[in-house]
């Protein structure tokens, strides 16, 4: 083989490589063999301190990198908006595969898609994660911050780190959910060694990532979680809502134990955060802004 034959190959091999890296190509198989630890009733133990890594909370659809979360359209390509400008590279947006099951993208209705785009256009006055909102399942799943799932023989408590949420994961069906709420209703079942959590009730505030994805009080969401490693929860969750989605679609992704000492949740109630960007006009004498 010539020495040019030989460096076209070499070239072909290494992007391959890079593009199976770039695609989540495991590097061996998981062991289909894994027995989770258990508790007394037979259900796997999910306790622990959890968290993904992975882009999602930038953008549950496939994308580049962009410049920016909120962009205006320059003289050649789109730039920052004004209002992010000086947030420089810290603002950007990495880009990514997406954690869409096939790698599409959320079936929108047009009139959705529309709200969609008009969300992202004006991300900074729009994101509830701006104003600390409770994020709403499947958000706070994904969000760049840990959470702990507390199980016993009876209960499942999921406490998340961002804006000091939580939720109860109801082990028997107690009905339609009272009123909406920003963090819904969650009932659980156990399909063989999956845990299966269906939400309802969850308002129409809260969005699915920081591109302005969203939904309305229809939503219904239905979680999935796996150990499949000691120190690794397969997670899925499928969203209905017939009002902005032409068919349900699915997300999934692999979750993350911490497992360094100590590892537990920190405080970030970032409430008082926010107070003055909500209320700092109504001070007597407003600081400069």
């Amino acid at each position: 083989m010539s020495k040019a034959r030989k460096k076209t190959v070499t070239a072909a091999a290494v992007a391959l490589a890079g593009l199976c890296i770039l695609a989540g190509a495991p590097a061996a198989a998981q062991s289909t063999e894994f027995e989770p630890p258990r508790l007394p009733s037979g259900n796997p133990d999910l306790n622990g301190v959890w968290q993904a890594l992975n882009a999602a909370h930038y953008d549950v659809e496939p994308h580049i990198a962009r410049p920016a979360l909120q962009l205006r359209q320059g003289p050649r390509s789109l730039l920052p908006d004004v209002p992010v400008l000086r947030l420089g590279a810290v603002g950007a947006v990495p880009g990514s595969l997406g954690v869409i099951e096939g790698g599409g993208r959320i079936p929108y209705t047009p009139e959705a898609r529309a709200r969609q785009e008009e969300n992202q256009a004006n991300w900074l006055d729009r994101d509830p994660e701006i104003k600390c909102h409770m994020p709403g399942v499947p958000r706070a799943t994904y969000m760049p911050f840990p959470f702990q799932i507390l199980q016993n023989e009876s209960s499942i408590f999921i406490a998340y780190e961002f804006a000091g949420a939580v939720r109860e994961v109801y082990l028997t069906d107690v009905g339609p959910a009272e009123t909406d709420s920003w963090m819904g209703q969650s009932v659980g079942r156990w399909e063989g060694d999956t845990l299966v959590v269906e939400v309802t009730g969850q308002n129409d505030q809260t969005w699915f990532d920081r591109a302005g994805n969203h939904h309305t009080n229809q939503l219904r969401v239905v979680e999935r979680y796996t150990l499949i490693g000691p120190d690794h929860i397969q997670y899925a969750a499928t969203m209905e809502d017939p009002n902005v989605f032409t068919a349900p679609w699915t997300i999934s992704m692999p979750l993350y134990r911490r497992i360094e000492p100590g590892a537990r949740l920190m405080d970030f109630k970032c409430v008082e955060f926010v107070e003055e960007l909500i209320y700092g006009d109504l001070r007597r004498e407003p600081l400069p802004r």
